[in-house]
């Protein structure tokens, strides 16, 4: 169980925010403001995380990712955690902006 984690907390982060689509956040549905947000965490984060696992600099515990690498010794988690992270906190963003507007549904 404990190579599941990683993923685990990931899938939880998507499915507490998920709600929040409805409440007037609307993310999914722009999928232009999604990927400019996405696309320079994903790129930024990534190159960073393959320059110290080059150096090593640090590593991942194969006892708590599934054991999926990709090129570089990257962790499919550690790149959907750039995606993931990014969302919620986009979600949440636009819930909490959209109630303040009072445009936001709540229930």
């Amino acid at each position: 169980m404990d190579r599941w984690q990683y993923l685990g907390v990931l899938v939880a982060c998507l499915v507490v925010t998920f709600p929040l689509e409805f409440v007037g956040a609307g993310v999914y549905r722009r999928w232009r403001l999604l990927a400019r947000v996405l696309l320079p965490v994903l790129v930024v984060f990534t190159a960073w995380d393959l320059v110290a696992i080059a150096r090593g600099h640090w590593t991942f515990s194969a006892a708590f990712t599934s054991g999926l690498v990709l090129p570089g010794a990257l962790p499919v988690e550690e790149v959907l955690f750039f995606l993931v992270v990014p969302v919620c906190g986009l979600l949440t963003f636009e819930a909490v902006d959209a109630l303040a507007r009072g445009g936001g549904r709540v229930g």
